[in-house]
């Protein structure tokens, strides 16, 4: 066993045992929707920041660096720590124009 404090408890086989399943299906729903929206009859979102993020999450998600959860979460994540003086909306959009990584164009920005 490696005695690296910050080690999992399990093998790799038994992370792959326990888990791909669970796994392989969230992959085929991220393809599902990717597939979606290259069938989308109205192609408006590709200057959206969520869609940016997303995909920025994804290139983020299949590197080698350690800590790609947190690199992750912090993206789609707001980094304004300032209060609003007006809820600006009811729900949230699981990502801010204002996250890292995520760069809006004038247009995109008016519609968030």
């Amino acid at each position: 066993m490696n005695d690296d404090s910050q080690s999992c408890p399990l093998s790799q086989s038994e992370l792959l045992d326990l888990y791909f399943m669970d796994h392989r299906n969230n992959l085929l729903e991220i393809a599902a929707f990717l597939d979606r929206l290259d069938r989308a009859h109205d192609k408006d979102g590709i200057d959206d920041f969520r869609l940016k993020a997303f995909r920025h999450a994804l290139e983020t998600l299949l590197g080698e660096d350690p800590g790609r959860v947190e690199a992750i979460q912090m993206m789609l994540s707001d980094p304004r720590s300032d209060f609003l003086e007006e809820r600006d909306k009811q729900s949230a959009d699981g990502v801010s124009p204002h996250a890292s990584g995520v760069e809006t164009s004038p247009s995109s920005e008016a519609s968030s």
